[in-house]
């Protein structure tokens, strides 16, 4: 009695914003089921390509009352992935998982320098990559991912603000609880995610997963140490955002606590 089924949720991103945590504490919740691996059907012209069907041959198997969840974390900041989900599915449901754009930045950074690290590659110093002749590196990728207000334009040209759920990534990592409760409510489910389902590992210092009598915790990657970065550096960088987080409030009609 059961099939794959194309996604009726999606979490869009955004990149090391929490997304895989997120995924991983829905997956407790017995009518949800998630696909495996980060799937870049939206976003990636070779495998957008490939077609629907193909995209569907890649999610889980699921019975008629769970939700099928994929995530991907680059679709929002994708140029084609708005438009390419709408044509897809109109109505379909969004999560969105973000954190204080500075923190995002230096854990892209983080990600990038330990994956060069691992493949004997040259790394550079966080700040020799953020500050370019006296001034701050605006095209620094890592940078312009944090535009949270330019990407979410994009959004709801597209979407109505209550198709698309915001999660704070801050909160979700320190009380996960109440961000997961909802989640829920946005999806109309009922409430099976408990604070028994979660248990907190000082030796990693977040939360880790109790579920069918098992205990699992996020990837060795997760949660890896951040380089300490010069305060002028960081002022600079929470100069910069402030405006556009400003925006993007406006726009979202909800304020969170970043710098």
């Amino acid at each position: 009695g059961t099939s794959r089924q194309i996604p009726q949720t999606i979490i869009i991103g955004v990149r090391k914003g929490g997304t895989r945590a997120l995924l991983e504490m829905l997956d407790i919740h017995p009518n949800i089921v998630v696909a495996a691996t980060e799937v870049h059907f939206f976003d990636w012209d070779e495998n957008y390509m490939k077609g629907i069907d193909w995209y569907r041959s890649l999610m889980p198997f699921s019975y008629g009352n769970q939700i099928t969840i994929e995530k991907t974390p680059g679709y929002f900041t994708s140029p084609q992935a708005p438009e390419r989900i709408h044509d897809m599915n109109s109505s379909i449901k969004l999560l969105l998982i973000l954190r204080d754009p500075t923190e995002r930045v230096i854990s892209d950074y983080t990600q990038v320098y330990y994956n060069r690290v691992e493949s004997h590659k040259p790394v550079q110093r966080f700040e020799d990559i953020v500050i370019k002749n006296g001034a701050l590196n605006t095209k620094y990728k890592a940078i312009q991912r944090s535009l949270y207000d330019v990407h979410m334009e994009k959004w709801l040209k597209h979407f109505s603000l209550d198709q698309i759920h915001i999660v704070d990534g801050n909160t979700l990592i320190k009380d996960p609880l109440p961000e997961l409760q909802k989640v829920e409510r946005f999806l109309n489910l009922p409430s099976r995610i408990m604070s028994s389902n979660f248990y907190f590992n000082q030796t990693k210092g977040f939360y880790c997963i109790r579920s069918d009598g098992r205990e699992r915790c996020l990837h060795e990657s997760k949660g890896r140490p951040h380089p300490l970065v010069n305060n002028t550096v960081l002022e600079q960088l929470y100069s910069y955002f402030r405006e556009h987080n400003a925006k993007f409030y406006k726009m979202v009609n909800h304020s969170f606590d970043w710098h």
